[in-house]
């Protein structure tokens, strides 16, 4: 695939195009393929470089780390209570994320007509583009490792909900490597299948390439581009500048609205707020096996027995890789603690509970600002609905571990709360939860420019058009209205098919 990268440019570039999209992860990657296979002249900014297929095959996290993620695998809440991974590259996050594909629940769907007007019609057909395109597939439960498996035996056990999980793969060699960049070619992300479509197709793909700004320049729109150094994201002196007649910001849930921002472009003084995350909370539990969580399919069970919890937050479960440096970065403590629980690691099995935010009475998620320096911050509260959840996510797990068997289950607190059998679980009523009182994450960034079928609210309208400004629109997760309850990368990847048919009709 012929990508243009930050090193082979100087000066001031000038192009022209139909169509220019910022991002390209799962609503950039997606859309781009739909718009060149219809014959329109594309051209993609993408902030972060370009990795190939062999770049990946080292699986060396410290090399990874810095060069797939954002702010090199650092990124964080305004307070650092959370911890927020997602991707940086050609792909963006579809490039390490797990795989793990669901269609949109159709409570959510509903949620949002009701809530926030948005209908969005048909959704089947779009469902089933992308899922032949990206080879979405049921993972079978008998190729699950055994970290996934204490997930499923623990569920079983209790008699919860639980099932196999969907993922964007064609060939897995069930590496457990994919939030690495996938370096035998299996994942099915936007850096394998829709890029090289559409760059196929004529689309011009420029890397490391940061946009600062959009504006209106007579009937068209003009992107500003910053070339940025591949070593350490420093500024070349490089520009590329793109005049186009439609723009699309396709940033993420952080990056589009700080791009809105930055642009002083604001409908409704909605823009970065009602920034939903999935904050994912974590118990681990110790077995008499060997559990080896950094090999096999990351993803391979759920449940969503407690998704709904009425006016309550809702959480789901899933289960979590296990490679060192990962696991080491997302425990909170240090020193003795650290290596006691690494000591440990080819015996752990993690839990994860991801909270489902935005839903419940009153829920407002977080807001996305500037800082001094331009680049977006998200500064993301955690209250007492988000806080009671956490509390039941953490019994809940402690509790399917040692249905699964589990010897200890210990919990991510400075000073870990462990329990032996089901009479200790009250040993987590005394336990504190919330911001900076444990280790909390999340990869699922949603809202910040919210689709509203209301003039008056929201940033952009059904169709994705950003309101008050003909020619702009935004095609990520960032539209989303709330949370989804769900691992948000197929809804993207269906909304980005829907969009392109919308935007290809008024071009």
């Amino acid at each position: 695939m012929k990508v243009t990268t930050g090193n082979q440019l100087s000066g001031r570039t000038e192009l022209e195009a139909d169509v220019c999209i910022v991002g390209s992860g799962a609503g950039g990657g997606v859309l781009a393929w739909q718009l060149t296979q219809a014959g329109h002249k594309v051209v993609m900014l993408e902030a972060g470089s370009h990795h190939t297929t062999q770049d990946f095959a080292p699986l060396d996290e410290r090399l990874a780390y810095p060069a797939l993620y954002q702010e090199r695998m650092t990124r964080a809440t305004k307070d650092a209570a959370i911890s927020v991974l997602q991707g940086r590259s050609v792909g963006g996050t579809t490039t390490v994320n797990w795989t793990t594909c669901f269609r949109t629940p159709e409570r959510i769907l509903e949620h949002w007509q009701q809530n926030f007007g948005v209908e969005l019609g048909e959704m089947l057909p779009h469902y089933e583009a992308v899922e032949q395109r990206l080879g979405v597939a049921e993972w079978p439960v008998q190729a699950a490792n055994a970290n996934n498996l204490t997930l499923w035996k623990g569920c079983k056990a209790l008699g919860w909900q639980v099932k196999a999980l969907r993922r964007n793969v064609r060939g897995c060699v069930s590496s457990g490597y994919c939030g690495l960049g996938c370096a035998f070619g299996a994942k099915q992300g936007m850096l394998l299948t829709t890029l090289p479509d559409a760059v196929n197709a004529g689309m011009e793909l420029y890397a490391d390439c940061r946009v600062l700004k959009v504006e209106r320049s007579g009937e068209q729109w003009e992107v500003h581009g910053q070339i940025q150094s591949k070593k350490d994201l420093s500024p070349t002196g490089a520009e590329v500048r793109v005049r186009a007649k439609r723009v699309v910001l396709a940033a993420g849930a952080i990056g589009s609205p700080g791009i809105l921002l930055r642009s002083e472009i604001n409908p409704n003084d909605a823009v970065g707020k009602r920034t939903f995350l999935h904050p994912v909370v974590a118990v681990a539990g110790r077995y008499a096996q060997d559990i080896n969580g950094w090999s096999g399919a990351p993803q391979a069970v759920g449940s969503h027995e407690f998704v709904d919890r009425g006016e309550q937050v809702g959480f789901f479960l899933e289960v979590p890789p296990m490679q060192p440096m990962l696991v080491a970065s997302g425990v909170m403590g240090a020193g003795a603690m650290v290596n006691d629980f690494m000591v440990q690691l080819p015996k752990l099995s993690t839990h994860l509970a991801l909270m489902v935010d935005g839903l419940h009475p009153g829920a407002a998620g977080g807001t996305v600002e500037l800082l001094g320096n331009g680049r977006p911050k998200l500064d993301y509260p955690i209250g007492p609905a988000l806080v009671e959840a956490m509390a039941a996510a953490h019994k809940a797990m402690a509790r399917c571990h040692l249905a699964a068997g589990a010897e200890q289950v210990f919990t991510l607190h400075p000073t870990p709360v462990s329990i032996q059998n089901e009479d200790q679980l009250d040993r987590l009523d005394a336990a504190a939860y919330g911001a900076l009182e444990h280790s909390i994450f999340s990869a699922h960034q949603m809202g910040g420019c919210g689709m509203s079928g209301e003039a008056k609210s929201g940033v952009v309208d059904a169709n994705h058009r950003v309101k008050g400004q003909d020619g702009l629109y935004v095609v990520d997760g960032s539209v989303l209205p709330t949370s989804l309850g769900v691992n948000p990368s197929q809804t993207i990847y269906s909304l980005a098919h829907r969009a392109a048919g919308l935007l290809a009709a008024e071009l």
